[in-house]
């Protein structure tokens, strides 16, 4: 296999062992602890989900598109302001900690104490796709799954809330010691500058806005379809995109860590060729993972979803459609990042919206099969938006040119070239 087909290998499996961390950490969670003692810990970890979103999209998504030069420097200042901003945001949560009663109070003071931890932890991943080392990642992922399920699983039924968050966030230690380790060789000698992520103008400014949006528009969508929709429906729905789980790894993964390996490309029709193959690799994939769920034995199904396998079964053909869609859709957005990442913003505000209003219009027409319909066919719309919108970029750099450099106040900015 080619150094390039390899560490497209370890970006993958880094993602899947980070995600796989998530999920056995509710499940250990949950089997640990009361009713009320998992409510006061999911709001809790929604928290942090929210805020390692944020990181993502303000530091780390434009850190991978940096190259070059600048990579020692722009990593170590990517560390030093994920370290800094959260020891802030610790410092808010465990003060609204100490002023909340009872168990959710010191659970989120747990939070706010061990956050830089969990944060710097995650962060380490970006900067290790942008050196193109995701291996280095992946050892340091690897060891936080092994640490934090070893942790979880010693401690006594009934565990609080607040006991639960500590170790969890206490466990990723090792981890980082082990990430920052491999990282100082690539940053020996740089200096941060942490001023460039206060400036307006900087790049991940507009990828929180994207984050926010796409974020923001699917729990609008949740909300929505509960008020028309009758629980059933909205179980089927959210059974039958469970499914779909292992392809929501893959297509993580191509967005938050291709850009580093599809930026190797010459020049436009080098990056377009690149990424063509994969979306159609990615939504040939799609296609095949409804095909192979829509072939499950019924009893298969309910040992996957229980009673809702009924439900959520009669939608794999349009949640199928959606997938294979959307595998071309991320490869389009993956290519404005790297061409133009100023030209996503619109595509996301516009297309996550749209899909909303498809999303309850589909489920007013013709229920929750027409719910399901109406996501394809937003997400076949954002996809032929992004590609039509790739079609007519401009690249105006010469054959064998470097990119221009970033602005001044936009720290952190990858290729520049016109906002579209």
């Amino acid at each position: 296999m080619s150094r390039r087909g390899l560490a497209a290998v370890a970006s993958v499996l880094d993602q899947a062992a980070s995600s796989a961390t998530n999920i056995l950490v509710l499940v250990l969670a949950a089997r640990l602890s009361s009713a009320s003692g998992f409510a006061d810990f999911s709001m809790v970890y929604v928290t942090f989900s929210v805020l390692l979103g944020l990181n993502m999209a303000y530091v780390g998504q434009s850190v991978v598109l940096e190259k070059g030069e600048r990579l020692a420097p722009v990593c170590r200042s990517a560390v030093g302001f994920t370290g800094v901003a959260s020891t802030a945001v610790g410092a808010v949560l465990a003060v609204t900690g100490l002023l909340l009663p009872g168990a959710a109070g010191d659970a989120f003071l747990a939070l706010g104490l061990v956050l830089p931890l969990v944060l710097l932890q995650d962060g380490l991943r970006y900067c290790f796709s942008a050196l193109r080392a995701p291996g280095r990642a992946l050892a340091a992922d690897t060891l936080r799954l092994v640490c934090v399920t070893g942790a979880l699983a010693v401690q006594p039924e009934g565990a609080t809330a607040q006991r639960l968050v500590l170790v969890w966030g206490l466990s990723a230690l090792p981890a980082l010691a082990l990430g920052l380790w491999l990282l100082r060789p690539s940053v020996r000698g740089a200096r941060a500058d942490l001023r460039p992520y206060l400036r307006r103008g900087h790049l991940g400014q507009r990828f929180v806005v994207e984050f926010a949006v796409g974020n923001g528009s699917s729990q609008l969508a949740v909300l929505g379809l509960g008020v028309f929709a009758t629980p059933l429906a909205v179980g089927a729905l959210r059974g039958a995109t469970t499914l779909f789980g292992p392809l929501n790894v893959l297509f993580n993964s191509a967005g938050a860590f291709g850009p580093p390996v599809v930026g190797r490309a010459s020049g436009k029709r080098g990056v377009v060729r690149l990424t063509a193959l994969l979306g159609g690799a990615l939504a040939l994939l799609g296609a095949g993972w409804a095909a192979v769920l829509y072939a499950l034995p019924d009893r298969v199904g309910r040992e996957l979803l229980g009673d809702t396998w009924a439900a959520a079964s009669a939608l794999l053909p349009a949640t199928g459609a959606q997938y294979a869609v959307m595998g071309l859709g991320t490869c389009a957005l993956l290519t404005l990042r790297v061409l133009n990442p100023r030209a996503t913003l619109s595509l996301q505000v516009v297309f996550s919206l749209l899909s909303v209003g498809l999303l309850l219009g589909g489920y007013a027409l013709w229920g929750v099969a027409g719910a399901a319909w109406g996501l394809a066919v937003g997400s076949a719309a954002k996809a032929g938006a992004g590609w039509l919108r790739v079609a007519r970029l401009e690249v105006p750099a010469p054959a064998g040119a470097e990119p221009a450099a970033a602005p001044a106040g936009a720290a952190g900015q990858g290729p520049s070239s016109p906002a579209a």
